[in-house]
C-alpha cells in the first residue's frame, strides 16, 4: 500500500512538467544556500518558515544536464539531486544555522537517499560555495559529533541550481492531502525521529 501511494503520487507530479518559473532577484543584502535533502517537498517545507528565509525553492542541483525537467532527472542519467534554494537575510539567520538545521531534516548515515526515497537522484549534501564551506564543514562535524554515528552526506562544491517546475514549488502548502499521504507513507516522521529524536525537524 505504501509503495502504491508514493507510486501514485509521483505520477501525479510527473504528468504535467513545466518549464521553470522565472527567477526572481533576490531581495538586497540577501544570500542563498543549496541543500540536496532528498524530496524537495520535505526539504521546501522544512525551510520555508524559518525566520530570516524569505524564499525556498524546489529544483535539482549538481547534475550535467542543462535545464533538466523533472521527468528526466526521475529517470536517471543527468546526475542531478532534488535540491532547494533557500535564500535568506544573513542579519537574521546565519548560514551555519540553516545548516545545523538541515542535518536534522534527513538521515546522514544513508547513502542511498532519505527513508523511502531511494536512488540517485535523491542523494543528500550540501552544495557550498568556497566561503561556505568552512562553516558547513564545522557544522557537519559538530553534528556527527551529536548524533555518534558517521555521516555519509557530503558537503560539496557549489553547483548550478536550476528550479523544477511550478507544480513543485510550495507543494506541500498547496496540496496539503497528497503531501500528507506522501509523508504518512513514506513513514517520515518515525523514521526521523528514529534517527534524531527530539530534535528531528519533519
Amino acid at each position: 500500500m505504501t509503495r502504491l501511494i508514493i507510486a501514485v503520487l509521483a505520477l501525479i507530479a510527473a504528468c504535467s512538467p513545466a518549464p521553470p518559473a522565472p527567477a526572481e532577484p533576490p531581495p538586497p543584502g540577501s544570500q542563498t544556500a543549496i541543500f540536496a535533502g532528498g524530496c524537495f517537498w520535505s526539504s521546501e517545507k522544512a525551510f520555508e518558515h524559518v525566520r530570516g528565509v524569505s524564499s525556498v525553492v524546489s529544483g535539482f542541483a549538481g547534475g550535467h544536464v542543462a535545464n533538466p525537467t523533472y521527468a528526466q532527472v526521475v529517470r536517471g542519467g543527468t546526475g542531478h539531486r532534488e535540491a532547494i534554494q533557500v535564500t535568506f537575510d544573513p542579519r537574521v539567520v546565519s548560514y551555519r544555522a540553516l545548516v545545523d538545521r538541515f542535518w536534522r531534516t534527513i538521515d546522514p548515515t544513508d547513502p542511498g537517499g532519505v527513508f523511502c526515497d531511494q536512488g540517485p537522484s535523491y542523494r543528500t549534501a550540501v552544495f557550498a560555495t568556497a566561503e561556505q564551506r568552512p562553516i558547513a564543514e564545522a557544522s557537519r562535524t559538530a553534528a556527527q559529533r551529536a548524533l555518534g554515528r558517521e555521516f555519509v552526506t557530503p558537503v560539496l562544491a557549489s553547483a548550478r541550481f536550476w528550479p523544477a517546475g511550478p507544480e513543485h514549488q510550495d507543494y506541500a502548502e498547496r496540496n496539503p492531502a497528497r503531501y500528507e499521504a506522501y509523508r504518512i507513507g513514506c513513514r517520515r516522521t518515525p523514521a526521523l525521529q528514529r534517527v534524531w529524536g527530539d530534535a528531528a525537524v519533519n
